[in-house]
């Protein structure tokens, strides 16, 4: 008999972990010895905050992450093979969602390894429900490129998508790149066009702001620089 893959959630927040998470991921981590992370350092201290009664230093990590060469991960699934049930841990939220736990999915599947999706936060979602933009299409479409004119065009195509198809457009950027993309937006998007900014979802300080490109020019932005946030767009 082979194992399962457990695809766990991880808080967007730590502080948030008993508001957001599952009973059942803690069910699923306590019977978990074999777990592929994107950062095995906050793989650890996750678990160790959940208070189960597992001794960390017993359990089994391997690295899954941007860098992991995806001719490593069939033999990163060999435990499974054995019969042993693994874990997959984002860095925060939803695994194998814009993460690299997409590429061990893949292969389980290619291997006939049951997946099973465990229920937890997406930032993805969570900004979406609360942006007040349409959700009945919408696109998510990761990083925006990062040189000048590349961004600039690339917002200006997603914002004539936007109102073609009436389809929200959705992006993640890392963190420290926050506000220069927040003045791209405001730089290049036309007045009328709408946009919401989602940051620390799940956290105290949690804040979320639709509203259009002309009133964001003349607001007061709260500092969102190196906090996860979340970028969606709406046009007319």
């Amino acid at each position: 008999m082979i194992g399962k893959v457990y695809l766990i959630p991880t808080p967007l927040a730590t502080e948030a972990s008993r508001q957001v998470l599952s009973p059942e991921i803690a069910e699923v981590i306590a019977q978990t010895t074999y777990f592929l992370a994107e950062n095995i350092k906050t793989a650890r201290r996750f678990i160790s905050s959940l208070k189960i009664g597992l001794t960390i230093s017993a359990l089994h990590f391997e690295i899954l992450d941007k860098d992991t060469d995806i001719t490593t991960i069939h033999d990163l699934l060999q435990p499974v093979l054995a019969g042993k049930d693994v874990g997959i841990l984002s860095e925060a939220g939803c695994p194998a969602v814009a993460d690299p736990g997409a590429l061990a999915v893949a292969e389980a599947h290619r291997l006939g390894i049951q997946i099973v999706p465990l229920v937890g936060p997406s930032s993805i979602l969570l900004a979406l429900m609360a942006s007040g933009f349409g959700g009945q299409c919408f696109a998510f479409q990761g990083y925006l490129p990062i040189a000048t004119q590349e961004r600039e065009q690339a917002i200006r195509e997603a914002e004539k998508t936007a109102a073609k198809k009436r389809q929200t457009q959705i992006w993640i950027e890392t963190p420290y790149r926050n506000h220069a993309l927040l003045d791209t937006f405001l730089q290049t998007c036309l007045p009328d066009t709408s946009l919401c900014v989602a940051t620390q979802l799940t956290a105290p300080d949690e804040w979320i702001c639709s509203q259009k490109i002309r009133a964001w020019r003349t607001m007061t932005i709260p500092n969102i620089h190196k906090k996860p946030t979340i970028f969606l767009l709406q046009a007319n």
